[in-house]
C-alpha cells in the first residue's frame, strides 16, 4: 500500500531485541534500546491498567516475567510501574508515552492492542490519544476487530491492521466460538475494520486470507514470530516483512 513503505522497510524486533533468560527482558526499555541501536523496527504489546493507562506488556497478568500476581486491568498504572521484573536491574514497565519518547521516530513502531474480546475500547482510546502527539511512524494492530473498527471511525489518520492466524487452536482462544474463529481466520470483519495491513502467523503461511490481502487488495503482509531458518524462508516467500525473535537478521 502506498505510504506504508516504512512499515516493511526493516525487520521488526518482536517485543524488542530481548533474551528473557539472560536479558534484556521483552517489552522493556533495554530491549527497545537494543533494537534501536541495531536499526530494527520495534513490535510491542500494550495492556490497559485499571485507571486507563496504556502499559507496555504482553501478558494480561503479572508473574511470568515479574514479581507479584494480579491482572493488569485491576491495578493502577503507578502500581504496575512499581512492579519489579525477575531479572532485576531496575527495569520497570513502560507507559506507551514513555516508549514513544524513547523511540522518538527513529524506527517504525508496531503496537499490538491486547484484548479480552469483551468490548472494552479504553486501550484503543488511550493509544490513539498518545499517538496523536507522536510524529514518528507508528501503527496499531489487534487480533480483536472491535478496537480496530473503533479506530477506523474515531482516529482514521492512524495506521491500523489486523493480527491473524489460521486455526486459533491455542488454549488462549478457548473462549471464542468456532464461528468467531472462522470469521477471524478469514478476515470476514474486513468491511468493518478496513485494515491497512495484516500480520499473520508464519507457521500458518501460505494461507488464502493473507494471499488475497497481499495480491488482490495490495495490503502489506507482516509475519510473526520468525525464529528459525525455515520460518525465514517462509517469510521471504509469502510476506513483505518479518517480525523476528531470537536472532539478528
Amino acid at each position: 500500500m502506498p505510504g506504508l513503505d516504512w512499515l516493511t522497510a526493516r525487520p521488526l524486533a518482536h517485543r524488542g531485541l530481548h533474551d528473557n533468560t539472560a536479558g534484556p527482558i521483552e517489552n522493556t526499555a533495554d530491549a527497545f534500546a537494543a533494537a534501536l541501536a541495531a536499526g530494527y523496527g520495534i513490535e510491542c504489546d500494550i495492556q490497559i491498567s485499571a485507571d486507563g493507562e496504556a502499559l507496555v506488556h504482553h501478558d494480561d497478568a503479572l508473574g511470568r516475567l515479574t514479581d507479584g500476581l494480579g491482572k493488569l486491568s485491576e491495578m493502577s498504572a503507578a502500581a504496575l510501574r512499581a512492579v519489579a521484573f525477575k531479572a532485576g536491574g531496575g527495569t520497570h514497565m513502560l507507559t506507551l508515552g514513555e516508549l514513544c519518547d524513547l523511540v522518538a521516530g527513529r524506527v517504525a513502531l508496531l503496537i499490538e492492542l491486547k484484548s479480552r474480546f469483551d468490548g472494552d475500547l479504553r486501550l484503543a482510546e488511550r493509544a490513539s490519544t498518545v499517538l496523536a502527539g507522536y510524529a514518528g511512524p507508528a501503527a496499531l494492530m489487534s487480533f480483536d476487530p472491535a478496537p480496530i473498527e473503533a479506530l477506523r471511525v474515531t482516529a482514521p489518520h492512524l495506521v491500523r491492521g489486523m493480527v491473524a492466524e489460521r486455526s486459533y487452536a491455542h488454549a488462549e482462544w478457548n473462549a471464542l466460538t468456532r464461528v468467531q474463529k472462522f470469521r477471524l481466520a478469514h478476515l470476514l470483519h474486513a468491511p468493518r475494520t478496513r485494515p491497512q495491513f495484516l500480520a499473520y502467523a508464519v507457521n500458518d503461511l501460505p494461507a488464502a486470507a493473507p494471499f488475497l490481502a497481499r495480491t488482490v487488495l495490495g495490503l502489506p503482509v507482516l509475519t510473526w514470530a520468525v525464529r528459525t531458518e525455515t520460518e525465514r524462508r517462509i517469510a521471504a516467500r509469502w510476506a513483505d516483512q518479518m517480525i523476528f525473535e531470537g536472532f539478528r537478521p
